[in-house]
């Protein structure tokens, strides 16, 4: 089978570049041939008018934002339409942006986003990129642009449909995998050379928040919580300059910043693993939390709230705890995680994990794609 990818990005890494990457990496491991159709891609195919380079201002890099999504979103529909028909008999996966692609994969729904971390109208209002992903995504899923939507989670369906209504395409649910060889749990030198990097030693408790978005993955929450959970440091890694200025001041004005190291975005995801104890994740809202599944792989046991995937994979005292965005009950977990043996939670916490490898995930799709190139001219049934 001939598969094309369209992402803004796809490459080794997080987020929807890191799924299309480790999908494409399956799908050619399982004999496929796989293309993809990117913003530089677009930009090639191109006239020489493109989006200009990122602004350093946050207004600035705003507009760059909404421009470059609306950019991708129609010049880049267009080109990635005459893309496909240059390949008769392909299949498509569309991750984001582009208005075409056989299936679309819903990697988050704005409207939900911001709905759950309150005043959800005047969010979308303040913000034009919102506006205009709302809008997109719209008639995204009342029409005929895909003949299927994949979405991450169980519970994600009824989001799709109390955020836009009617969803005319198939929805069909395939969850993200994770890479079992590249999150493992960490050896004995491992361990102790990631802490070392961090000034960590043995007796220190840690806890590891992970997320660019500060506000909607918690942050807030997770450093009220070290007000009762005394005995553990926060390893706070994302953010940007805004964010990371905002959350330190609630950590000095809570008394807890000397427990709090913030390291800005970061590329070495196992290192963070491997120097945690736990991983503390009150988000409001995800799609999925792939991020979930990767602290599991490492064999490190989750806090975090009913969101996205979590509520199917994170068995309470088995592997983590499910809480609300309350920090006293976060600061009763951390608590209860920071007095156990470290190993303690490995095996079970790595063996949750292990099902759900990118293969068994590529497999899930390609059984999606062949069903749809079987049937380019039936409907199929919809399956929930």
């Amino acid at each position: 089978m001939h598969i094309v990818q369209i992402a803004p990005a796809i490459g080794p890494g997080f987020g929807v570049a890191g799924v299309a990457w480790n999908l494409e990496r399956e799908f050619h491991a399982l004999g496929h041939t796989v293309e993809s159709f990117t913003l530089s891609t677009a930009l090639s195919m191109s006239a020489p008018r493109r989006p200009g380079r990122l602004a350093r201002s946050q207004v600035g890099r705003g507009l760059h934002l909404l421009r470059r999504a609306f950019w991708f979103s129609t010049v880049g529909t267009r080109l990635a339409k005459r893309f496909l028909a240059e390949r008769p008999g392909s299949v498509s996966i569309c991750h984001n942006g582009v208005m075409a692609g056989d299936v679309y994969v819903n990697h988050g729904v704005v409207g939900e986003a911001m709905r759950r971390r309150g005043r959800g109208l005047w969010r979308m209002l303040r913000n034009p990129t919102h506006l205009f992903t709302y809008s997109r995504d719209l008639i995204r899923y009342r029409s005929g642009i895909h003949r299927a939507v994949v979405a991450l989670s169980a519970s994600e369906p009824d989001v799709l449909r109390r955020i836009y209504g009617r969803v005319r395409p198939l929805i069909e649910v395939i969850p993200n995998g994770v890479d079992t060889d590249r999150f493992r749990p960490p050896t004995g030198e491992e361990r102790r050379a990631a802490r070392a990097r961090f000034g960590l030693d043995d007796e220190h408790r840690v806890a590891l928040f992970v997320g660019y978005e500060f506000e909607r993955k918690g942050i807030e929450y997770a450093i009220e919580a070290l007000v009762d959970a005394t005995t553990v440091l926060l390893l706070a890694v994302g953010g940007d300059e805004r964010s990371i200025r905002a959350a330190r001041a609630t950590a000095q004005h809570l008394g807890v910043a000397e427990r709090v190291l913030f390291t800005g975005p970061r590329h070495d995801l196992f290192d963070l693993y491997a120097a945690a104890d736990m991983f503390v994740f009150p988000s409001a809202y995800e799609s999925y939390g792939l991020v979930i599944l990767e602290s599991l792989a490492c064999g490190v046991p989750v806090i975090c709230t009913d969101v996205g995937a979590a509520p199917e994979i994170v068995v309470p005292g088995e592997n983590g705890f499910l809480t609300d965005r309350d920090p006293r009950q976060i600061a009763r977990r951390m608590e209860q995680i920071a007095a156990a043996d470290p190993g303690s939670w490995r095996e079970s916490c790595r063996r949750s994990a292990v099902e759900h490898g990118w293969r068994s995930t590529a497999r899930a799709y390609v059984s999606l794609l062949e069903r749809l190139h079987a049937t380019t001219t039936t409907p199929l049934r919809r399956r929930r």
